[in-house]
C-alpha cells in the first residue's frame, strides 16, 4: 500500500527567531510563524486528508491546528491530529536552547571542524548526531542510531493504522533537521540540501507501508 505523505516545516519559532537550536525543548510561533501555518493551509487547502500526525510540541501542534482548520472550511472533513513523541525533532540533550553556532562549533572542534556544514562535508550527516552526543557533558543528546531507530517508530504508526487505504493523502507536521536527514537519506541526489526547509514549507513523500524503513520512503518534491 502507498501513502502520500505531506510534510510541513512547522512555522517560525521564538528559537528559530534567535538561531538556538530546538529539539525537544518548546518555543510558540511567532507573528511571522503563524503566517508561515496559514500560508502552508491555503496551498493545502484542496488535499483531503484521511489522516494527520506532529510531533507533540507545542510549534507542531499549532501548525497543525490552522492547517486542519483551514483544511474543514473548504469542506474536508478532518481527521483526527495524533501528537507522539516520535515525530520530533532531533534531540540536543545538553545543547537544547543554544546558540547554534557554539553548538556545532562544541561537537565539531574536537574533530577539527568548527560548523554544521563542516561536519557534514567531511564526516558525513551521521556524524553530526554522534560528535553532539560525544560532547554532551551528560550524553543526553540522541546519537544517529537512536534517531533513526525513534523516527523509524513514527513511519511505523503511519503504516500501521488500519483506517488508512491505498493512495490515502496523510498530514505530518515535521521539523527542519529531521526534513533534511529525511531527504539526505531517501533522496540524496538531485535537490539543493545546503539550507535548510523552509518554515511553513511543504515536501511530499510516498510511503510504501508494506517496506522496510530503509526503502520506505521515496520523494515527490521538496521544499515548496
Amino acid at each position: 500500500m502507498r501513502i502520500h505523505i505531506y510534510l510541513v516545516r512547522h512555522g517560525q519559532t521564538f528559537f528559530n527567531r534567535y538561531n538556538r537550536l530546538q529539539g525537544w525543548s518548546n518555543s510558540p510561533l511567532t507573528d511571522q510563524g503563524i503566517a508561515d501555518a496559514d500560508t502552508a493551509a491555503h496551498k493545502l487547502a484542496d488535499i483531503a486528508f484521511a489522516a494527520a500526525y506532529c510531533s507533540d510540541t507545542t510549534r507542531a501542534e499549532q501548525t497543525a491546528r490552522r492547517i486542519l482548520d483551514v483544511n474543514e472550511r473548504y469542506g474536508h472533513v478532518r481527521p483526527k491530529l495524533v501528537a507522539d513523541m516520535h515525530f520530533r525533532e532531533q534531540f540536543y540533550g545538553y545543547f537544547e536552547g543554544q546558540d547554534m553556532s557554539m553548538a556545532w562549533w562544541a561537537a565539531g572542534a574536537p574533530h577539527g571542524v568548527g560548523t554544521y556544514n563542516a561536519i557534514v562535508d567531511r564526516y558525513g550527516l551521521a556524524a553530526t548526531r554522534d560528535f553532539l552526543k560525544e560532547a554532551d557533558p551528560f550524553h543526553d543528546a540522541e546519537s544517529d542510531g537512536e534517531y533513526w531507530e525513534r523516527i523509524a517508530g513514527g513511519y511505523r504508526l503511519i503504516a500501521q493504522n488500519p483506517d488508512l487505504r491505498d493512495g490515502d493523502n496523510v498530514l505530518q507536521i515535521s521539523h527542519g533537521n529531521t526534513l533534511l536527514s529525511l531527504m539526505q537519506r531517501f533522496a540524496p541526489e538531485g535537490y539543493d540540501l545546503s539550507c535548510r526547509p523552509a518554515n511553513g514549507s511543504v515536501t511530499q513523500m510516498d510511503l510504501d507501508t508494506e517496506a522496510p524503513f530503509d526503502h520506505a520512503l521515496s520523494v515527490v518534491s521538496y521544499n515548496k
